[in-house]
């Protein structure tokens, strides 16, 4: 099991404090990761989504028991023939710069997420029309039936379609945003964001919730702090101590390794920050060696062993995870673990040695600042080894990782080979929200797989109606997966959250949320 040195409750209790934010009307986290760019559709990293759900606000949502609910919606109406799709803004939304919410702005807003969701791209393949009627109502015009419209248009992981002025979402596709102007519930203040260090955030006073009491992402969205901060904090002794002296709210995402420096401490809870937790996910680079060969993606299938991967984050594996042999979450209707293989070292090495392996380095980016990611890269990279490959494992902060990964350069010209990655439980249920699995080439997720009988399976699963035949389509796409592996899940994660047991009202959606929260 890979720990902190022994003497870890010494050091945490000996290091200097966090200077406190002035007020006490401030929440203060230390998320999992840090933020270096503010585009959600280009970038669906999960801290970027986490930063989009502040400022953004959308037109629906999935409350706790992920049921699709209205958000910045009012009411919708579908055609008879269920084509013509007819939706109408709440009244008195407006941006952060005080222009109102139109339905020019969520056309742009849409136009641009389409573009780079793989949900989004299968409602644009079936939209004939998508225009505003006027400044509140947007109508959607299919070109046949497709009864997934609302469940596109609430997705709540990867690219989240997010609703933002028309001026930012109108500009050229391949440009990155960096104007955080939103509807959401929160402001960010761009001249308090000190890279590395914090990312503020003010309550958004014009900000008019539903009425409905707050639920996953969806209902109310009631900021009870007049500032809110994520403090990055990269050492998690650090932030164990901050959260110990009460300079810090909240630690998500706590190293299981790390919870004993937190029992008898009737000032700190600790719970689960969602029942659909992540599925720890092994991106391999596809378009260059070693891994575009497919023996080698193989190999790793077959080296990865789930349960020893949960014990680098505890000896009690019932604390972090569990093993699920499939390419879905175990709460998953499709989950099936149909040809999955066992953990096979002898097996990998063959791989390895049928693959012609060329000994080009496998250089596998490790987040340091992210513990649950840190740990397990850095056991990759000793199975990686144990299987005959030669590794390069290299250091860096979250940040700095999702802007490395996406350079498709040589591992010797800045490139990579391997990140790992964790992906909501919530995105990997079906085949259509998976992008994970995506294998449409340059535009897959990082790694970029490319297989056009995968692609096929995921739209025939979105054209089916009969519940069994999205079964079958299911079983079929994970035959196909694992012979071309377009990534591995290394098993599903529980995240455990420490917060302050002066606060009450904390959510447990997908992806964090922090309206809702008061301070006792």
């Amino acid at each position: 099991m890979i720990r902190p040195a022994a003497v870890i409750a010494l050091l945490a209790l000996s290091l200097a404090p966090l200077a406190p934010a002035a007020g006490q009307n401030v929440l203060r986290v230390k998320p999992f990761g840090d933020v270096k760019m503010l585009d959600t559709t280009m970038n669906p990293d999960a801290m970027v989504r986490a930063h989009g759900y502040l400022v953004y606000d959308t037109l629906f949502a999935l409350d706790a028991g992920n049921v699709v609910r209205p958000q910045m919606v009012e009411s919708w109406t579908t055609s008879a023939d269920g084509l013509v799709w007819v939706f109408t803004l709440r009244p008195g939304m407006a941006f952060h710069d005080g222009a109102p919410v139109t339905a020019a702005d969520v056309v742009a807003s849409l136009q641009r997420w389409v573009r780079r969701d793989g949900f989004g791209q299968q409602l644009a393949l079936r939209t004939a029309a998508m225009a505003p009627l006027d400044p509140m109502r947007v109508q959607i015009t299919l070109k046949a039936p497709w009864g997934l419209v609302l469940d596109a248009l609430a997705k709540p992981g990867g690219s989240v379609p997010f609703i933002m002025p028309a001026r930012i979402a109108s500009g050229p596709a391949d440009k990155l945003i960096d104007d955080p102007t939103g509807s959401g519930p929160f402001v960010m203040k761009r001249d308090e964001w000190l890279a590395g260090d914090r990312i503020v955030y003010t309550r958004n006073v014009g900000y008019v919730p539903r009425t409905e009491q707050a639920s996953g992402l969806a209902g109310g969205k009631r900021p009870g702090f007049d500032r809110f901060e994520y403090r990055i904090l990269p050492d998690s002794q650090t932030a164990i101590a901050a959260l110990i002296r009460g300079e810090i709210d909240i630690f998500e995402e706590i190293p299981p390794d790390l919870l004993p420096l937190l029992k008898n401490r009737p000032e700190i809870k600790v719970a689960r920050t969602s029942d659909i937790g992540p599925q720890q996910a092994l991106r391999m680079n596809q378009v260059q060696p070693p891994f575009n060969n497919v023996k080698l993606r193989q190999a790793v299938s077959y080296a990865i062993d789930p349960e020893a991967f949960l014990r680098a984050l505890n000896d009690d594996t019932s604390l972090v995870g569990r093993a699920c042999p499939s390419f879905f979450t175990c709460t998953s209707p499709y989950f099936a673990d149909v040809g999955w293989p066992k953990p096979d070292l002898e097996k990998a090495r063959a791989l390895v040695r049928e693959s012609g392996y060329d000994g080009t380095p496998v250089v596998l980016l490790d987040p340091v600042d992210v513990p649950l990611s840190h740990y397990h890269v850095v056991l990759a990279n000793a199975v990686f080894q144990s299987i005959g490959l030669k590794t390069d494992l290299q250091a860096m902060d979250w940040g700095t990782l999702t802007a490395r990964r996406v350079s498709k350069a040589p591992v010797d010209k800045g490139g990579w080979s391997v990140f790992i990655t964790g992906p909501s439980g919530v995105d990997v249920m079906e085949p259509i929200s998976h992008s994970a699995i995506r294998a449409n080439c340059d535009r897959a997720f990082f790694g970029w797989a490319c297989d056009a009988e995968i692609e096929r399976i995921r739209e025939a699963f979105a054209d089916a109606v009969d519940p069994a035949e999205r079964q079958r389509l299911a079983a079929a796409l994970q035959r196909r997966a694992l012979e071309v592996v377009p990534y591995w899940p290394v098993a599903n994660l529980y995240l455990l959250r420490g917060y302050r047991s002066s606060l009450s009202g904390l959510l447990a959606p997908p992806a964090p949320a922090y309206w809702n929260v008061t301070r006792q």
